[in-house]
């Protein structure tokens, strides 16, 4: 029997409508449309780094790599600062937040077609936007950046920004769910790689040595999360221990994003659910985002 809420928020709906949303504000760092506004910038354009980072970032302001390694929590402070660095040398924030919208509202096009007009896009945009206009971004970095920017006027670039306020809203509060779990940058990667979330390949693609890597493993074993004879790669490494402190740690991500969707009745959440479904699957059939990713959705 499916268990409502009191406040008529069912249990794993927020966690769908992240699952829902999150592709729709990814096609940032993947849609070639974006780098080639980022190109014109004079970024490069051979790996999405170099762009993601100040992309991502610009809403802070010029802030050096110490505070967005702060903000984003799970990449190398190494990586962090050989692209955040040279960035703000190559235009200013201002200019990459102007690029940014350009490049969304063409990838959009390119990804939607004539949907991009469309009544159902317009009102999904309408009602993501109630939810992220109500989000509290107090302790929220990202959230709070986003948030403090003009809201576009087109549907569906409202729909974008809407999705961006809140699946930061939600990664800022993954990030205090992490550290009260005592999980720190490496330990939450390492970590959620041993309950199988995604490949170790992939979560190399955040920066950490492998000596970093093995040293973080050493201590979530020492503190019975991981097994320690497993293989550093196995995947499903994790104790139940660290499998119960990962969902924990899930949950409470759950639990401090659910605010937002309070400001919808549960009547509107699920009509958001539906129309949401037919972008989705148009961003994910466009083939720009990788099979896997480090967020593990749809594995937690």
């Amino acid at each position: 029997m499916k268990v409502k809420r009191e406040d008529g928020l069912e249990p794993g709906r927020v966690r769908q409508l992240w699952h829902l949303l999150e592709p729709l504000h990814a096609v940032l760092y993947y849609a070639p449309e974006v780098f080639e506004e980022a190109a014109a910038l004079g970024y490069g354009t051979e790996e999405r780094w170099p762009s993601h980072f100040p992309y991502r970032a610009a809403p802070l302001g010029a802030v050096g790599a110490r505070q967005v390694a702060s903000a984003f929590y799970s990449f190398s402070p190494r990586m962090v600062a050989e692209h955040i660095d040279p960035a703000w040398k190559i235009t200013a924030p201002e200019d990459l937040l102007r690029a940014r919208t350009r490049g969304i509202d063409r990838a959009y096009r390119a990804i939607f077609g004539d949907r991009v007009d469309s009544p159902e896009l317009a009102e999904a945009a309408a009602l993501a936007r109630r939810a992220a206009e109500a989000a509290d971004i107090a302790g929220r970095p990202l959230a709070a950046a986003n948030a403090a920017l003009d809201w576009p006027r087109a549907p569906h670039l409202q729909l974008w920004h809407a999705a961006t306020i809140l699946r930061e809203h939600r990664g800022d509060g993954h990030i205090a769910a992490l550290q009260a779990a005592g999980l720190d940058p490496i330990e939450s990667l390492v970590s959620f790689a041993a309950i199988g979330a995604a490949s170790v390949e992939r979560f190399e693609s955040r920066g950490w040595s492998p000596e970093e890597w093995e040293s973080a493993r050493g201590r979530l074993a020492a503190r019975g999360l991981v097994d320690a004879d497993a293989e550093a790669d196995a995947a499903g490494a994790a104790t139940e221990a660290g499998r119960e402190l990962r969902r924990t740690v899930e949950e409470q991500t759950d639990q401090l994003a659910a605010a937002p969707w309070r400001s919808l009745t549960a009547a509107e959440v699920d009509r958001l659910v539906e129309l949401l479904g037919e972008f989705w699957v148009a961003v994910l059939s466009s083939g720009l985002l990788p099979a896997e990713t480090t967020l593990g959705i749809g594995k937690v």
